[in-house]
C-alpha cells in the first residue's frame, strides 16, 4: 500500500460529536478515529474508511462510491 498516494481525510467540516452514538455528525468517526488520522498508515486510514462505510450503510446513508472497491492494487504500465 506504500506505493498508493495517501488516503485523504473523511472529514466533511461537520465536526459535531452525537452525545447518543459519540461519532461524529458529519463523517462518522469515533474520537479515537479522528486523533488518529493524522499519524495514521494507509493501512490504517483504509481500516477506517472501511469501518465508515460499514456506518453509513446501517444509517442507510450510501452513494455510488460505497459500492466501489476503496483501493486497487497498482495495474503494470504498458509502453
Amino acid at each position: 500500500m506504500s506505493d498508493l498516494p495517501s488516503i485523504p481525510t473523511p472529514c466533511v467540516g461537520v465536526c459535531t460529536l452525537e452525545p447518543e452514538t459519540r461519532l461524529c455528525a458529519g463523517c462518522l468517526r469515533t474520537p479515537l478515529e479522528i486523533a488518529m488520522w493524522p499519524g495514521a498508515t494507509n493501512a490504517e486510514r483504509l481500516t477506517i474508511v472501511n469501518a465508515l462505510r460499514e456506518r453509513r450503510r446501517a444509517r442507510g446513508i450510501t452513494s455510488p462510491a460505497d459500492s466501489r472497491p476503496r483501493r486497487r492494487a497498482a495495474q503494470p504500465q504498458a509502453g
